[in-house]
């Protein structure tokens, strides 16, 4: 079948690519969970959770788990709709599609409470981008003033935003103020109600310092890319699913394909693969979603080191054709020499680009303010500033590695060039929080 044939085929259902992001925090850190009593494994906190408690959970939401690895500090879940990343003392659910992320929520905090006895949410994020088909979605996700009021019926101190602009390409964000219950711990049996965070006395801002020697940096980069060349879209479809051979069975070879067309593609390069764990699944007829858990730390200055991840999700239809990145791995502003060291955020930029061959992409950088190390009046021009300027550089001069790698200067097939020029450009400052936002479009 050409390529133009499959294109038309997948083109009667189109897919909602960009996804639902919820981020529920109930500690500041791991390691402020020190009370709570361990599972037989040692496990704490959301971590000691069983798997058959988030998929009932994941019912809710209208999604499955597809598979799962388990880390050191992670345990990544791959879904039928993108990704579960829990830790012991949050969650991160990101889900595409028409998925129904926020109803699970009040189930996040249910299961919290009974199974890792943490009755209390320190601190809430939900975003997204725009949609390309906001009248596919499900209440409450028609309409960001629906997702907003949804959140604020359990949150009394969330504040929503929206960054870029409102008739073209932009990013939503709700986020809650940082919080201290009084008189809980994780061991309490004090428990809120379901469906709403009451606002009283005993809830009292949490400065963003406090906890800070037990925290790790707080850093999110994500790519959000549109367009993809057909290039870039084609290693994505798969005409006829393959068939096992010895020793395989048929169930794992989605993965097995996942993993052979992270190696073809690049996708296992991104990152130094004697510090990555991959999970990768490929998707029939078309599609692809891969979370990787990561070891770091030496390379990054002034960080103690951890476990990160990265996850990638790809809708190659013509149309509506999306990809997503996204990573929670600190990475320096100043040039990588080697390939086995962490990249740096303009190489990773222009590894990820380069890949999926966008015509439009926005990326947003989130990042805790500890990471600054100047002064309050500093911190703009410090990481946020460097970000932007590395977003710049990154994408206004790039060579797709197809040309590099054959010694040709001309475009691919298709026309992509891998220069783009930027069209938006914003700087916000939340609550213990920098974003860096930017738009760039194919030249």
């Amino acid at each position: 079948m050409a390529f133009n044939d499959r294109d038309t085929l997948y083109a009667s259902t189109p897919f909602e690519g960009p996804e639902k992001l919820l981020e529920v925090w109930f500690a500041p850190s791991a390691a402020s969970l020190h009370h709570a009593h361990p599972s037989k494994d040692g496990r704490v906190g959301l971590r000691k959770i069983p798997r058959h408690v988030w998929e009932d959970m994941l019912d809710i939401v209208k999604c499955k788990v597809l598979s799962v690895v388990e880390g050191d500090q992670t345990d990544a879940y791959l879904l039928s709709e993108s990704s579960l990343f829990v830790f012991a003392h949050r969650i991160i659910l990101k889900t595409c599609g028409t998925t129904l992320n926020l109803l699970g929520l009040p189930r996040i905090l249910e299961i919290a409470r009974d199974h890792a006895s943490l009755p209390s949410v320190y601190q809430c994020f939900y975003s997204r981008k725009s949609f390309m088909f906001p009248e596919r979605q499900l209440d409450p996700h028609r309409e960001w003033k629906d997702e907003v009021a949804f959140l604020d019926a359990i949150f009394p101190n969330g504040a929503a935003y929206t960054v870029g602009k409102v008739n073209g390409d932009h990013w939503l964000l709700y986020i809650t103020t940082p919080t201290a219950i009084k008189g809980t711990t994780p061991d309490s049996s004090e428990a809120l109600p379901l469906t709403h965070v009451e606002a009283s006395a005993d809830i009292q801002p949490l400065a963003a310092s406090d906890d800070s020697e037990t925290s790790l940096p707080d850093y999110t980069i994500e790519i959000l890319m549109s367009g993809l060349s057909r290039e870039a879209r084609e290693p994505f479809f798969f005409s006829e699913p393959p068939s096992p051979v010895d020793g395989e069975s048929s169930i794992s070879l989605p993965s097995i394909t996942g993993q052979t067309l992270s190696a073809a593609l690049g996708i296992t390069d991104i990152f130094p693969s004697h510090l990555t764990t991959l999970d990768a699944y490929a998707f029939s007829p078309c599609g692809y979603s891969s979370n990787a858990l990561l070891k770091w730390g030496d390379s990054v200055p002034e960080a103690d080191g951890g476990e990160g991840y990265y996850t990638i999700h790809v809708t190659p239809e013509e149309g509506w054709s999306y990809a997503s990145f996204e990573c929670n791995v600190p990475l320096s502003a100043s040039s990588v020499s080697s390939a086995k060291d962490i990249p740096d955020l303009r190489t990773l930029i222009r590894r990820v680009v380069d890949i999926f061959q966008p015509a439009k992409l926005s990326l947003t950088l989130f990042i805790s303010k500890q990471m600054n190390t100047d002064s309050e009046e500093d911190e703009a021009e410090n990481l946020i500033e460097a970000a932007q300027r590395d977003f710049k550089c990154a994408l206004s001069d790039i060579r797709p590695l197809s040309s590099l790698s054959n010694g040709s200067d001309e475009s691919s097939e298709d026309g992509y060039t891998g220069s783009y020029r930027r069209t938006d450009k914003i700087n916000y400052e939340f609550g213990g929080y920098n974003l860096a936002f930017a738009s760039f479009e194919l030249r």
